[in-house]
């Protein structure tokens, strides 16, 4: 019996023991912990105050690119705008070129018609002056018979300078004849007694009359000389050479004696002679 009350005390007291041990086994680990959770503590507070300052850095960068991002979409905006100005006034000029091509062609188009007309209207007007110059040939032809007709009439009278003939007209009519036929130069004169007038590059001046024996005498004064033409016959050819190197002979005939004062007739000239100039000059 006292074996049995003295063996139940040692049985607390194991007891007893196992559980100090274990509470001091559990305030170790709880002490280990907590130091362990403490510095992992520190650890994350450090952490975070590392993050903190990260984040505001990240916030003044992100200040500083929203900052930047305004004045370039302000930037950008602007060049848009500007760009979009440009298109627009492209589109304008694109659309101004499109109205002028429109307008030249249409002008084009305008002249192309009128052309074809005017080339219509030449064609027509061309043949009208085919049929013409057929005409004109024909009438050519006929006057240049009739010319030569004419001529065949004139009388050849021999001069009074080294026997030299030519065709001489007896009145206005026949020399329009010898004008037409372009050999020479004429002009036509009337002359009054006693009174020196220039005609073509000479000089004539009537002295006398004889109308009842159809003579007279004239002085015909060229390049500084005096000719005296004494007792001709009217449609006698009066020659003489004046003009120089230029001239030839030249010739005065009287075809008519209308008075005692008064005699009407024409000069003649080679085509190389001088010309008198025109009147006023």
């Amino acid at each position: 019996m006292n074996d049995e009350h003295e063996t139940v005390p040692r049985g607390y007291s194991g007891a007893l023991l196992g559980a100090i041990a274990a509470a001091l086994l559990l305030g170790i680990a709880s002490l280990i912990w907590a130091w362990n959770l403490s510095g992992k503590l520190a650890t994350q507070q450090q952490e975070l105050s590392v993050a903190k300052q990260h984040n505001v850095q990240l916030a003044a960068d992100l200040r500083e690119t929203d900052a930047k991002l305004r004045v370039t979409a302000d930037e950008l905006e602007k060049s848009l705008g500007l760009t979009q100005k440009q298109m627009d006034a492209r589109a304008q000029q694109l659309l101004a070129r499109e109205n002028a091509q429109e307008a030249a062609s249409r002008r084009l188009e305008t002249a192309q018609k009128e052309t074809a007309q005017q080339v219509t209207a030449v064609a027509s007007d061309v043949s009208s002056v085919k049929t013409d110059v057929g005409g004109v040939k024909t009438d050519l032809g006929k006057t240049k018979s009739d010319l030569a007709g004419a001529v065949a009439t004139l009388t050849t009278m021999r001069g009074d300078v080294d026997g030299h003939s030519s065709l001489i007209a007896r009145n206005h009519d026949e020399l329009e004849i010898l004008k037409h036929k372009g050999d020479r130069n004429y002009y036509e004169f009337t002359l009054s007694k006693n009174q020196k007038q220039p005609v073509g590059t000479v000089s004539l001046e009537l002295k006398k009359t004889d109308s009842k024996k159809s003579k007279f005498t004239l002085n015909v004064y060229a390049d500084d000389k005096k000719y005296e033409k004494k007792d001709r016959n009217v449609n006698e050819p009066l020659q003489f050479y004046s003009g120089g190197d230029r001239g030839g002979l030249f010739e005065v005939v009287v075809n008519s004696i209308d008075s005692k004062n008064q005699v009407k007739g024409y000069l003649s000239t080679p085509k190389s002679a001088p010309v008198p100039p025109p009147l006023g000059q």
